[in-house]
């Protein structure tokens, strides 16, 4: 009965690499260089890295048709956003704003020192400019064809002498036009029945339209520098203030990992040494080191090319693939050394 040849395709595929292993042996040069040019070619993509980096985490870490996106494309669909008559209910996103948390140093915010302070800081932000040359009233969302305001701000009419007189109610206060919310914007309040007797913080919002995210972008970052700046004068004042935007985490997120990149050169060192040193043996017939080093540098070229030609082709770079190069390197792995006994060779088994 003939035997069953089960290796066609290996067989080929194994004459097909013997041949390129003989032709890349008879031209190593063309091999060599060739593609250190590509690479080099391909790796100046990484000169847009700055400008394409992807700092969204809901971008990064979010499903791109996931169920939530859907359901909040079905709530924009059926309660849309006015620009004209900003409402905050209606946000169907997390909207784009900056804001502040006011804290007394003492037992109440609500007095003249204080509010004169807080009437400060929202002058501050309002004269605000962005490197844009933008500032808050070019920016903000609008209600009755003016800038949203923070409602304690329009209690008092932006004098502090008054907000003793007001007498607040909380959590709801009757205004000379309309009924005012004050849930959001005050913390810590102390109550006699309905009046508020105290209240520790003061909150503010500064609400932008979402129709530029660059310049939105670019007037948050000044907003956090604006308060960091003042952080040597505040600690003077009666109030202790923090300060937050929609960008915080985003911010955040871009530090830490500006943070973590000069550890990568270290791991990296490390994981290529290992691979090098693994496969290093005093024997020179089964010594494996420059296949190994040849390896890593395959793994980094490799690594040069692919995210430069993304670079250069526009896509956007998310420091999560930061990791890639570690899955690359995974394939410069020990192999073990063939049998060197020739005298007792190992029976074949096919």
């Amino acid at each position: 009965m003939p035997s069953c040849h089960t290796d066609c395709i290996e067989k080929s595929v194994s004459n097909w690499f013997h041949n390129l292993g003989g032709f890349v042996g008879r031209n190593p040069w063309w091999f060599l260089l060739v593609p250190l040019f590509i690479s080099a070619g391909l790796g100046a993509g990484f000169y847009f890295l700055e400008e394409r980096e992807a700092h969204g985490i809901e971008d990064q870490f979010t499903p791109k048709d996931g169920p939530a996106k859907q359901e909040r494309h079905f709530v924009k669909e059926h309660f849309p956003q006015n620009d004209s008559e900003f409402s905050r209910l209606r946000l169907y996103t997390e909207g784009s704003y900056g804001s502040f948390i006011a804290v007394s140093k003492s037992s109440d915010i609500l007095n003249e020192k204080a509010f004169e302070e807080i009437i400060y800081l929202d002058g501050t932000v309002r004269e605000m400019v962005g490197q844009k040359g933008k500032t808050y009233e070019n920016l903000c969302a609008m209600k009755s064809n003016r800038c949203f305001s923070n409602d304690m701000l329009d209690i008092i009419n932006g004098t502090a002498s008054t907000i003793k007189k007001a007498n607040l109610t909380f959590p709801y206060h009757n205004s000379t036009s309309n009924t005012i919310f004050l849930g959001t914007e005050l913390g810590g309040v102390v109550l006699n029945s309905s009046i508020i007797v105290s209240a520790k913080a003061v909150r503010l919002f500064y609400f932008l339209r979402e129709n530029n995210k660059a310049e939105n972008d670019d007037w948050l970052h000044g907003f956090t520098q604006v308060f960091s700046n003042l952080s040597d004068e505040l600690n003077k004042r009666q109030i202790q203030v923090s300060y937050f935007t929609s960008n915080s985490r985003e911010e955040e997120f871009k530090e830490n990992s500006k943070s973590v990149i000069p550890l990568f050169s270290v791991t990296y060192f490390l994981a290529i040494s290992f691979s090098i040193v693994s496969c290093l043996r005093l024997d020179c017939v089964r010594n494996k080191v420059w296949v190994a080093i040849f390896g890593a540098l395959s793994a980094g070229l490799a690594v040069l090319s692919s995210f430069g030609l993304l670079l250069l082709c526009g896509m956007p770079f998310a420091m999560t693939v930061a990791t890639a190069p570690f899955l690359i390197l995974g394939q410069v792995y020990y192999q073990k050394p063939f049998n060197s006994n020739l005298n007792n060779p190992q029976p074949n088994l096919t």
